[in-house]
């Protein structure tokens, strides 16, 4: 990286605390998602990570399986000390930093308090919802008034993907972030679609994670789907349309195929850089950081630093002076 070339900015960065993993794995994640172990988390390595990959500077959030773990007081206690955690992590590395604050959803009264404490008193960059907490999905009308608080705040709004409830059959007992998370992503985003809440809540800037998932090869069906089957009466644009507006990172393996497929979907403006570390070992960000530099860049772009820095700055001006 020359000196003229931007450090990555990464919208699709975790932490974890031995707080926060002791409290799930009391409440059953002794193995989250399916995955052998969970990961080790500190702010120094991760700037070390940071610093040998040129990253500049990484929006942390919690990862699946999220702070709700069957009761509401217990979650909303359990967001409120990771997103402390965090914002302390960010005072504590002025620039290296920022956060996406968890919502105790589906306790819609809780989220609400927390979205206000993040935002007003902790100065969080926006908000990570799971793609659904124990069955209810993010179009649900019970969430309602989530979306509107947050779309009067012109909210930035991190999708992250964690197990369907239907995962004990659909896994077939295989890691459920190989495949579940993928279609999940899908799924929650097509049930905003479908229930119009994307097209009602035009403030805010929703980050799709790893590359769309599924939906760069299921928009044009789901299009189809909602020009047949959407309510009498609603005028909502289509879900290419729609879909076309959002954002999305580029967690995982993203090339050779996939990345290409996302592009086929949405504008080069729309993508965003992201490492899923800690999740992601150390070793897998560097590779994905070395193909991402290796490969040509659309739009003319001198390379994939400068196309996706370039477009995190406009969704996160303020982390990013």
């Amino acid at each position: 990286m020359t000196t003229r070339t931007p450090g990555y900015l990464d919208v699709h960065a975790h932490f974890v605390t031995d707080s926060y993993v002791r409290q799930a794995r009391a409440a059953g994640h002794e193995h989250p998602d399916g995955v052998p172990a969970w990961p080790t988390w500190s702010a120094a390595a991760h700037l070390e990570l940071m610093d040998r990959c040129g990253i500049e500077t990484s929006m942390l959030s919690v990862s699946s399986p999220g702070v709700h773990f069957g009761d509401d007081t217990a979650a909303r206690r359990l967001a409120r000390e990771v997103n402390e955690d965090g914002a302390t992590t960010v005072r504590e590395h002025p620039g290296r930093f920022g956060l996406f604050a968890s919502l105790p959803l589906p306790d819609v009264d809780g989220a609400l308090a927390e979205i206000a404490y993040a935002h007003d008193t902790l100065g969080a960059d926006g908000v990570v919802l799971e793609t659904n907490t124990h069955g209810t999905y993010l179009g649900d009308p019970d969430l309602e008034p989530v979306w509107a608080e947050l779309d009067r705040r012109g909210a930035v709004v991190f999708l992250h993907p964690t197990s369907p409830v239907c995962w004990e059959r659909s896994a077939l007992g295989r890691p459920r972030p190989m495949v579940e998370f993928i279609f999940d992503t899908a799924r929650t985003v097509t049930d905003l679609l479908m229930a119009g809440t994307l097209d009602r809540y035009r403030n805010l800037t929703v980050i799709v994670p790893h590359c769309g998932g599924a939906l760069p090869v299921l928009a044009d069906r789901i299009d189809g789907f909602m020009k047949m089957f959407m309510p009498a009466g609603t005028e909502a644009p289509g879900a290419v349309e729609q879909l076309r507006r959002l954002y999305y990172d580029l967690a995982g393996p993203a090339l050779p195929r996939q990345l290409p497929a996302l592009l086929g979907l949405v504008g080069a403006d729309r993508l965003l850089y992201g490492s899923d570390h800690c999740w992601t070992p150390a070793a897998g960000v560097e590779a994905h950081i070395a193909g991402l530099d290796a490969a040509p860049a659309p739009d003319g772009a001198p390379d994939w630093r400068t196309l996706t820095t370039a477009n995190a700055r406009r969704v996160l001006p303020r982390t990013a002076r």
